[in-house]
């Protein structure tokens, strides 16, 4: 069964950068789409980024220009990089296999000065 295990959330200042990692293991050996998502303190759970196998990308419009979802095939790992980061973007981002229930256990990304 595939696992998702994210990393990399942390506390930044506004306009600064950061990037998360979603670690991918177990299933079959082939690439899987992988999609990220974060959820803020009482808000609905909202789409980021995602990338399917061949490595073609999509964003939220409230990311786009400024995230960048990528894939390191051989490390089994998908990255979101994530720069000019805002006070909005404050949120635990989750990676997911699309289509199912596997969710990774999610990391803290707090943007604050």
């Amino acid at each position: 069964q595939v696992q998702l295990v994210e990393s990399g959330g942390a506390l930044v200042q506004p306009g600064g950068s950061l990037t998360l990692s979603c670690a991918v293991s177990g299933g079959r050996d082939m690439l899987y789409p992988i999609m990220w998502y974060r959820q803020a303190p009482g808000k609905q759970r909202q789409l980021v980024a995602g990338i399917t196998d061949t490595g073609t990308t999509n964003y939220g419009r409230s990311v786009q220009g400024r995230f960048t979802v990528s894939r390191d095939n051989a490390k089994n790992t998908v990255f979101l990089q994530m720069n000019d980061l805002k006070h909005e973007d404050t949120a635990v981002y989750y990676c997911t296999l699309p289509g199912t229930h596997v969710w990774g256990q999610g990391t803290q990304v707090t943007v604050s000065s």
